[in-house]
């Protein structure tokens, strides 16, 4: 099993959740990327994570989608309705592999909302990693 996480800038959202995944099923090959990925990985994504011991599960850097890493995966996972629509217009065959999550990008909200969508995204990512076989 493959999986992709996706959001805007690769920055917090899917870079913790590929994190998470790593560290809670290690076995699962996953990876995230950013429609538009031009942040570097954010300061509070590695603040948190460090909390659960998975810092070194996160990536270095912010990466970009493309057609060809979009097919290679089994599983997409799209933050907002907004990723699901940049994924399929680079991917029009991706859709039966898409779900969307709905987690808000912390970058738009006031200070302190990050922890709180760390959370959400740690819960996701346990259901997620429970699901899969």
């Amino acid at each position: 099993m493959k999986v992709l996480f996706v959001c805007s800038g690769n920055a917090y959202r899917s870079a913790v959740a590929e994190a998470l995944l790593r560290k809670f099923r290690p076995e699962i090959e996953s990876d995230s990327a950013g429609i538009d990925p031009a942040i570097p990985v954010s300061e509070e994504a590695k603040r948190y994570l460090s909390r659960e011991n998975a810092t070194h599960y996160l990536k270095k850097a912010p990466e970009g989608l493309d057609k060809k890493l979009l097919e290679e995966y089994d599983l997409i996972v799209a933050m907002k309705p907004m990723h699901e629509e940049a994924v399929l217009k680079k991917c029009a065959g991706c859709a039966d592999k898409i779900v969307v999550w709905d987690i808000d990008d912390p970058y738009f909200l006031p200070r302190g909302h990050a922890e709180r969508i760390f959370e959400q995204i740690k819960e996701k990512v346990m259901e997620l990693a429970n699901s899969l076989h």
